[in-house]
């Protein structure tokens, strides 16, 4: 079990598979060269002994990022490693949508348990503002057959000022296909577009009041989403999250450590210090990747070092988010 110096139990990890992204969004990486191709990444059979360790170790939950982690190789054989490993972990992925119409089914069958689709708009023409490419027909199929195959999907949306006239219709279309949606402020990063504006947590529910009623959700896990559930009788199961990254409420509860892409092993998103992992997951050191695991969540702060104006210098393609 791994337990850091606050007593929390730390059980799960985020990976980043590659800096590389077929999108160029506003809020991440607008301005990386077209070509950009992540040469230091980490070889999966090479990452894979490294995610063994920890899931020995007392993680339970695995969530595979990015960039765009569907432009790896061999994603579903690095997949069914780590389900082959522990059938029980809970393994998840999170994904632009782009290409997940070619890979639900395989992705699925492979051990993945949970599809986080980011969706900012369901206007064609604001999708292409904000990615630069002219992605919604795509997405839109990709999360109808993660469906089919028995994916379950949550949505995520970056609630900036731009879109704030879709939020109401982007809880529609979750709501009507039985989707987990979540609502995301814009986390400032030197990589963002200047000047971008993003919707309060307060906003947000302000616009939705606008059409329901809704109650605060008591959480039963420790996700840094804030839940609310619809009144009413036809929608009076559906919940709605909001996670508000600039608080640190969340904090006391978070059980979640980051490795990225070339392998750094980050202790918390809004903080600096990490741990180099990388020359023994390339060397397969096993009781070195140990050490340094255990390391890295001794070396978890309390909480995030966020503070207002505070502009991450950390790219978020390259942590995962």
């Amino acid at each position: 079990m791994l337990v850091d110096t606050f007593g929390r139990k730390i059980d799960y990890l985020r990976v980043s598979l590659t800096k590389q992204c077929n999108f160029r969004c506003v809020y991440c990486m607008p301005d990386t060269p077209e070509d950009f191709f992540d040469k230091t990444a980490l070889p999966l059979p090479k990452l894979l002994e490294f995610i063994k360790i920890a899931l020995d170790n007392g993680i339970t939950k695995i969530r595979l990022t990015g960039g765009e982690p569907l432009l790896k190789g061999n994603i579903t054989e690095f997949i069914a490693g780590i389900y082959g490993h522990n059938p029980n972990t809970q393994l998840a992925l999170t994904t632009n949508g782009f290409l997940l119409v070619n890979f639900a089914e395989e992705l699925k069958q492979a051990g993945l348990k949970q599809i986080n689709v980011s969706l900012d708009s369901l206007k064609r023409d604001r999708v292409i503002t904000i990615s630069k490419r002219d992605a919604l027909p795509r997405v839109l199929e990709g999360i109808e057959r993660a469906q089919e195959v028995g994916l379950k999907i949550k949505l995520n949306m970056v609630a900036l000022k731009y879109t704030q006239d879709e939020i109401l219709d982007m809880l529609e279309f979750a709501k009507a296909r039985g989707i987990t949606l979540r609502y995301i402020e814009f986390m400032e990063n030197v990589h963002a577009k200047e000047n971008l504006l993003s919707l309060t947590a307060q906003e947000i529910l302000e616009i939705i009041s606008s059409r329901y009623d809704f109650t605060p959700v008591e959480k039963e896990n420790v996700t840094p989403a804030k839940l609310w559930q619809i009144k009413g009788k036809s929608d009076k199961n559906y919940v709605f999250g909001i996670i508000a990254p600039h608080e640190d409420d969340f904090c006391s509860s978070c059980n979640r450590i980051r490795l990225t892409s070339d392998g750094i092993l980050c202790p918390c998103l809004f903080y600096q210090d990490s741990i180099n992992v990388r020359e023994a997951i390339l060397n397969g050191d096993k009781a070195e990747m140990e050490r340094l695991l255990k390391l890295g969540v001794f070396n978890k702060p309390e909480k995030n070092q966020w503070v207002e104006k505070t502009i991450s210098q950390r790219a978020f393609y390259y942590t995962g988010g």
